[in-house]
């Protein structure tokens, strides 16, 4: 038997979306939100020779600074004002995430301190990514305060201004994000790196379909890269929607004369419970030495020692065989060990054990935080093993059929899960709109003059 809410999702059409006015104001204020991004990410920093930066930018394309750029929508490309995006506010994140772990007084915050306690985690997060972004920044202007060409006029007034526009565009990108979370549909901050991968997509089909029509690319590889493409999404979304189940049970208390509880519910563990956190990791890991010795490989005169560099950038490059090996072992690496940061078994068994509830067949304590560590830990290996093909995938097509048509299996799995996330929103703004709708039918009846 379905339940009321199975009953109203199922019975959701384009009747009741034009008709959930709300709905449509915050997916407006969500467009408009990623229009004014894309507006700020071609508005380049003042004093910079945007067409050398461009021309120097293209050498090092394939590096760390080329994964920047796609999560950014080309503004690392174009050094706009919003070129750091959304980053340093990630790295805060995930170092306030660590620390959360480790740091007794965090640690109590975020076990203990209820709401107050999130959004004081979150304060520290936005002054850690201020701080971020104010070295980061400064990094950025004094590398191309000291690249001859690059700035028109050096000096301490073009490190002033280049700091406080790199660090004010990603405070701004910050508080977008916010207002697109709170105003909007989705996660805003999820959104603004959406926005930025998906503007690069026209471009990448454009040059797709102008390889096959100049007969560069046989139509018939075409339509395999088309297949590849669409079957990766369907993986994703099938491996994203999957979940183990576990059995919760409620034991039955007595109330004066009556009987309440007994109910039994399931405690879902995704398989993929790192989400995108591990191939972002790993790639910035592994991209970060290879565009150093890029730099250093671009030096005509280095010493006889380092003669090996530029082999080994070779080998560090998109779709090589060590490239690839080393990717996938960091995306195991950090599957596992992000895991065992974002989901506690002993605190989840500790949390059941204070609400009553149980596992069937395992005492309340350590053996159930012991089951739940041993499903966990199996399901962290199906899905490593999911983001590293899907990660790897595309790069064996890279290898195949030549860099010219790289793509990213990071930003693949970006796009999928945000738009699930995203439509998951929708609909359960729908479905708030329908029992609303409800509500004020059965108020309108029981009015009626005679009932």
């Amino acid at each position: 038997m379905a339940s009321a809410a199975e009953q109203l999702a199922a019975n959701m059409n384009v009747g009741a979306f034009t008709r959930a006015t709300d709905l449509h104001k915050r997916l407006w204020f969500t467009l408009g939100a990623l229009i004014m991004y894309r507006l700020g990410t071609y508005i380049p920093i003042p004093g910079i020779d945007t067409a050398h930066f461009a021309a120097a930018f293209s050498g090092q394309a394939k590096g760390i600074l080329g994964m920047f750029n796609m999560f950014s929508g080309g503004a690392v490309q174009r050094m706009a004002i919003f070129s750091l995006n959304v980053m340093p506010y990630i790295s805060a994140s995930i170092i306030v995430q660590l620390l959360a772990t480790f740091y007794t007084p965090w640690e109590k915050l975020k076990k203990e301190g209820g709401e107050a306690g999130r959004k004081t985690l979150n304060q520290y997060t936005r002054y850690l990514a201020v701080l971020l972004a104010l070295v980061q920044s400064f990094g950025i202007a004094m590398g191309l305060q000291n690249t001859q060409g690059m700035v028109d006029q050096p000096g301490v007034f073009f490190v002033l201004s280049t700091v406080a526009t790199l660090t004010g565009g990603t405070l701004f990108l910050m508080w977008l994000g916010e207002q697109i979370t709170s105003r909007g549909v989705g996660n805003g901050i999820s959104l603004v790196i959406f926005a930025g991968i998906v503007a690069t997509l026209p471009r990448a089909i454009w040059q797709l379909l102008s390889l096959t029509r100049t007969g560069a690319m046989n139509p018939a590889m075409l339509l395999a890269i088309a297949a590849i493409a669409v079957g990766v999404i369907l993986f994703i979304v099938f491996m994203e929607r999957s979940q183990r189940r576990l059995l919760v049970q409620y034991p039955k208390r007595q109330v004066g004369n009556r009987m309440y509880g007994g109910d039994s519910s399931f405690m879902p563990l995704k398989i993929n419970t790192s989400g995108v956190i591990p191939p972002i990791f790993a790639s910035s890991l592994l991209l970060l030495p290879t565009t150093v010795l890029g730099f250093l490989s671009a030096n005509n005169n280095l010493p006889s020692w380092a003669q090996w560099v530029p082999s080994v950038v070779g080998q560090l490059q998109h779709g090589q065989p060590l490239f690839m090996v080393a990717y996938g072992l960091m995306i195991v690496f950090f599957c596992f060990f992000y895991t065992s940061i974002v989901f506690n078994p002993e605190e989840t068994a500790e949390n059941l054990r204070k609400y009553g509830g149980f596992l069937p067949g395992y005492p309340p304590g350590k053996r159930t935080a012991a089951y739940i560590d041993y499903v966990l830990t199996r399901l962290t290996v199906i899905g490593a093993g999911y983001i590293a093909l899907v990660c790897l995938l595309p790069e064996a097509v890279t290898n195949a059929f030549g860099p010219s048509i790289y793509l990213g299996g990071t930003s693949i799995l970006i796009v999928v899960t945000v738009t699930m996330d995203t439509v998951a929103q929708i609909q359960s703004h729908l479905l708030a709109h329908q029992y609303e709708g409800l509500i004020k039918k059965s108020k309108l009846r029981g009015n009626r003059p005679g009932r």
